[in-house]
Parts: structure tokens; sequence; C-alpha cells
């Protein structure tokens, strides 16, 4: 017994020790909280808001001197991180401390006048993997303008986009396609930290050009061109499809096709995000085909799989893995696309947006169209299924969001 605990000792300096990179939690706490002395906190946060310790963020804040921690607010997958995709959150009391959880995914996606009624300053700690249509950056603007509509502070306590802060692609959002997974107009991979995009979101891009009283706390140590493993943090699961660091890089690679649920992106296996499988495919010939494209920064090999749960759960199945060999030479979302033209070839009768739009889970081509932030993408690739035909829309608005968003840069 002595042994495993002194094992566990060792692992977590071990981990401490390694870590370059300080989160924003643990720069307030250094400061010894003075930015929340005396104020009555809401904390809008789920288990990746730890520290270089894995101590969470509330218990941090809850056992912070001068800081009452009045509420608790939870959004997609729960505080705890124990509902899956797309499930509703309850609003219930919190066993570990006693306070109240108020629930931003299910009745609620942006918190009432009365659920903020007992707190002075909603404080944000959510590790985020650096895509629009992870949620929670979502959740993070809608709570902006609800403190700015009812007198409240906001603080966003900064951690790390895992693609770096160069990463950049897709078109922005455009009128008739925000929803909780495109809530503004930023690209699909927008290159900042949540504290920067709150700093951006902040400076006339909420509901009505509304401002809140926004205090970020940055980092110390970290740099643009980091990726998260390069920060020496622990990776805490944000949402329980991203076990590991690098599930933020494949998000981007697979996400938007597995939207359509034709084929396994890996969601329901071992190997979520990263997969592009099905029982129609040949995985030699698939990989095959995709290879010779000489695609930069990826690579893949054929695979064969059956799947948990999802897509095809129960089939022996087949396709490719995906490598992402360098994140910052490769175009991530365009991945997909290049696998869906490979397939259009291949199996002219799997077309998958020749479809009615049901695929095998009910009307997916809303959802496409949601995370893409407009249907044009996917009336453009249905005509001829070459990548050709999209690419020059999907990074138009690239370059002048690079330029617009330098302006909120907090590291270099």
């Amino acid at each position: 017994m002595k042994k495993i605990v002194l094992t566990a000792i060792l692992a977590i300096s071990t981990l401490v020790a390694s870590a370059i990179v300080k989160p924003g939690v643990e720069v307030l706490r250094d400061g010894g909280f003075e930015q929340l002395q005396g104020k009555r906190v809401g904390l809008l946060t789920n288990p990746s808001g730890v520290d270089n310790n894995l101590v969470s963020t509330i218990d941090i804040l809850a056992q912070a001197k001068g800081v009452k921690l009045n509420a608790l607010y939870s959004p997609e997958h729960g505080v705890r991180g124990d509902v899956l995709a797309g499930e509703k959150v309850d609003t219930y009391v919190d066993k570990n401390t006693g306070v109240k959880v108020f629930s931003l995914y299910g009745k609620n996606k942006k918190p009432s006048a009365e659920m903020l009624k007992d707190i002075d300053v909603l404080v944000y700690d959510i590790q985020d993997n650096g895509c629009r249509s992870f949620t929670f950056i979502s959740t993070m603007g809608l709570c902006m303008e609800a403190c700015a509509e009812n007198g409240k502070e906001f603080m966003v306590l900064d951690r790390p986009n895992p693609l770096s802060g160069l990463k950049v692609e897709g078109n922005i959002v455009e009128e008739g396609f925000f929803s909780l997974v495109s809530q503004f107009p930023i690209p699909y991979l927008y290159g900042l930290t949540p504290g920067e995009l709150a700093l951006m979101l902040n400076d006339g891009m909420l509901k009505g050009g509304v401002k809140t009283k926004l205090t970020v706390v940055p980092m110390e140590g970290w740099h643009r061109y980091m990726t998260f493993e390069q920060t020496g943090m622990p990776w805490i699961l944000p949402s329980p499809h991203q076990p590991y660091p690098q599930s933020a890089i494949y998000y981007p690679t697979t996400g938007i096709i597995g939207e359509l649920y034709f084929v396994s992106i890996g969601v329901g296996y071992t190997m979520p995000f990263q997969l592009l499988c099905a029982p129609w495919i040949d995985a030699n010939e698939f990989c095959k085909r995709l290879t010779a494209k000489n695609l930069k920064g990826v690579s893949f090999r054929p695979i064969h799989i059956k799947p948990f749960y999802s897509v095809s759960k129960g089939e022996n199945i087949q396709g490719v893995q995906v490598y992402v060999n360098d994140v910052l030479d490769a175009d991530l979302t365009m991945v997909q696309f290049h696998a869906m033209e490979v397939l259009a070839e291949l199996y002219p009768d799997k077309r998958l947006l020749d479809e009615d739009g049901k695929g095998t889970l009910g009307n997916r081509w809303n959802m496409f169209d949601k995370v893409c932030g407009t249907s044009k993408i996917r009336e453009m690739f249905s005509k001829n299924y070459k990548v050709a035909d999209i690419i020059d829309f999907w990074n138009k608005d690239v370059e002048a969001f690079k330029i617009k968003s330098s302006k909120y840069y907090l590291y270099n």
C-alpha cells in the first residue's frame, strides 16, 4: 500500500515538475484571489477546470479566503462530465460543496436573472479544443451577454488553445446558421484562447452590442506556437469523447462528416475522431487513394474495427485511421472532405450528401450545415464531390480574421 501511495505522489510530482505553463486559476491563486475578494462568485466549469496538481477549480474557489462560492453553472456534459453529448443536463445541488448547480444545457442555454441574482461575478474555467462547434465557447459568450444584461462581472481563467494560437480554418458563420455549435461569427478553427476570444466577443460581437465588465486572468508561460502537449499541463477530458490531448487535434479532421452519421469516425470505439469506417468500405483501397493525395501533415493506414456503440454498433467495419503528423502544416478540416471525395469516386451509390439527409439517426443535414456555419459548403460540394469546389469559400475569411483577431492577443 505504501508503495502505491509513494508511486502516486511521485507521478504527481513529475507531472507538476514538467508543466511549463501555468493556467489562469493558478495565477489567480498566486495573487491571493485579489480580483474576487469580498465578492459572491458563480463558477462555470467542468472536470477540465483544474490546476497542474489536478485540484478542481471548484475546490480551489470554495476554500479561498475572502471568496464566497455561491453557485455553479453546468455546460454540456455537466459539471462533473458525466452526461453524454447532446443529453439534457439537470439543475441540482453539488454533493461535494453543497452549492446549487444551474444547468445551461437544458431548458436554459443562457442564465436568467434569477440564476444570477446571488452572485457578483461569474467565473469561467473550461479547457477548450479550439473548434467553433465545441459548445463551451458558445455557453461562455451567452453567459457574458447575461452578465452584461444583469450588471454582473465576468472573469475568464485562461487556458491554452490545444491546436496552438496559429491555427485558423473555415468560413465565418452566416446569418441563419447561428446555434450553440456556431454561436458567433468566427471561423471553424479560430486560433484564440478562451480569454482572447472573450475579449473579442466583448468588443461588439455579443447580442445587441452589449458589454460586460470583463477580466481575463492570463496564463503564464504559454506561446502561440504551442500545442497542448508542449505545455506540460495535465489533460483532463473536457467531454467524454476527448480523452487525450490528441483528441482535440483529430476533432476537426472528422467532426463535420461525423454529423452525417453515415460513417463511423471512431466515436463508439477506442479512437474517437481518428477513424473513417463503414461496412461498405474497402480499407486497403480507401487508404491507397487517400495516401495518393499527398495531403500535407497527415497520413493514413487501413483499419478494421467493431464499434461498441453509435454508428455501425456491433458490425465489422473497415476504413482508415487518420494520423496528424504536423498540426500547423495540415489542413485539418479538409481531411474529411478529401475522404468524402475519394468515397464518392469509389462508391458512387454511397455519396453521403445525395441521400435525403436522414442518415441512420434522423435528419442530419441541418446539423451538418450548422457546424459548417452555412448551407453553401454542402450545396457546392454535393454537385461534384470535389474539394476544389469548396476550398476557396471555406478559406475566404481566414486572413481577414487573423488580422482582426490579433488585436486581442495576450500572448506572443
